[in-house]
C-alpha cells in the first residue's frame, strides 16, 4: 500500500497471497536469501536490488491480449460474488497528461476490461504491466482470491498501516492508475526517504523491531521502498509462506517472489550492459529522454 505523501502499502496481507499462489522455495539465509527458483535458476532476495529498472519500467513487457491470457491462466477462487479479473469490467475516466517524463494522457472508456485498464495505464505511465499484475496480487490477492473489498483497495494506494484506506482512492481503475502515477512521481522526483544509496530500512512500523542499512542500487527498488517502506526480517526470509514473527512484514518479499515465480528473474535486463544504459531504462528513463532517440 501507499502512504499519502510517502505512499506505501499495508503490511502485505502477511503471507496470505504467497501461500495461495507460490510453493515455498529452498532457503539459505544471509543478506541475500534464496527463497524461490525461476526458469533461469535459483533466485535470491537482495534487499538493495529487488527488481531491475528494465523490468520495472518496461511498458512493452506484455500486450493487452497477453495480459488477458495471463489472467485466464491463474487459478481464481473468489472470496465472495466478485468476478475474477479475467471477467472484470469498469468504465474509466480520462486522465490528463502529467508533464514531461510523467504519465501521458489516459483516454477513458466504457466497460473496459481489467486487462485493457492495466495495458493502458502501463503505456500512459511507463510502468511494466508485469509490475502492476504483481502489485495487485501482493496487495489484495486479486489474481487468485478476488473480493469486493479487494477491488476497492486493489493496489493499496492510500492505505496506511495505522488507519483504513482513504475512500477517495477506492476503485480498481483509480487504484491501478494512482499506483502507476505514484511510481512515476517517485521516479521524476527521486529525492525521498528511500533513494539510491545507503539508507536505513526498518522491518516493521513498530520501530522497536529495528532496521538495517540497505544499499539501494536502482530507482525501481527505491520506488518499492517508498511505496512499502519495510524489508523482510530473518524470520520472514527463513519461513516463506508463513507469518514469520511479530516483526515480520512481507510486502517487498512477496512482490519479489511473485515476480520471479511468474516472469523469471526480476534482475534481468533487456540489453547487454555495455550498450547505452537508457536501453535498459536505467533511472526509469527511456533513450528518448536521454536525447539519444529522435522524438516523433
Amino acid at each position: 500500500m501507499t502512504y499519502l505523501g510517502t505512499p506505501r502499502r499495508r503490511l502485505a496481507a502477511v503471507a496470505v497471497g504467497v501461500t495461495l499462489a507460490l510453493a515455498a522455495g529452498g532457503l539459505a539465509l544471509a543478506t541475500s536469501v534464496r527463497t524461490t527458483d525461476t526458469a533461469d535458476g535459483p533466485a535470491v532476495f537482495e534487499p538493495g536490488a529487488i527488481i531491475s529498472d528494465y523490468n520495472f519500467f518496461n511498458a512493452a513487457a506484455l500486450t493487452e491480449p497477453q495480459i488477458q491470457a495471463f489472467l485466464a491462466d491463474r487459478s481464481c477462487l473468489p472470496r465472495d460474488e466478485s468476478p475474477c479479473l479475467t471477467d472484470y469490467e469498469e468504465s474509466t475516466e480520462s486522465q490528463p497528461a502529467q508533464g514531461d517524463g510523467h504519465c501521458a494522457a489516459y483516454p477513458g472508456g466504457r466497460n473496459e476490461s481489467a486487462s485493457r485498464i492495466i495495458a493502458k495505464v502501463s503505456a500512459a505511465c511507463n510502468i511494466s504491466p508485469k509490475v502492476l499484475l504483481v502489485l495487485l496480487q501482493k496487495e489484495q490477492s486479486l489474481l487468485t482470491r478476488p473480493s469486493a473489498s479487494g477491488y476497492l483497495r486493489a493496489t493499496g494506494y492510500g492505505c496506511p498501516d495505522t488507519a483504513d484506506c482513504d475512500a477517495q482512492y477506492f476503485g480498481f481503475f483509480n487504484q491501478v492508475y494512482r499506483a502507476a502515477w505514484q511510481f512515476r512521481q517517485y521516479t521524476q522526483e527521486p529525492e525521498r526517504a528511500y533513494k539510491i544509496g545507503t539508507v536505513r530500512v526498518g522491518f516493521n512500523p513498530d520501530a522497536t523491531c529495528g532496521a538495517t542499512s540497505v544499499s539501494i542500487r536502482n530507482q525501481a527498488t527505491a520506488n518499492l521502498y517508498n511505496y512499502t517502506p519495510y524489508q523482510p526480517n530473518e524470520a520472514a526470509l527463513t519461513e516463506p509462506g508463513t507469518d514469520g514473527d511479530g516483526c515480520s512484514t512481507h510486502g517487498n518479499l512477496n512482490f519479489w517472489r511473485f515476480y520471479n515465480q511468474w516472469f523469471g528473474s526480476s534482475q534481468s535486463v533487456g540489453y547487454p550492459t555495455a550498450f547505452n544504459s537508457c536501453l535498459n531504462l536505467v533511472g526509469g528513463q527511456p533513450c528518448r529522454d536521454h536525447g539519444l532517440l529522435p522524438t516523433p
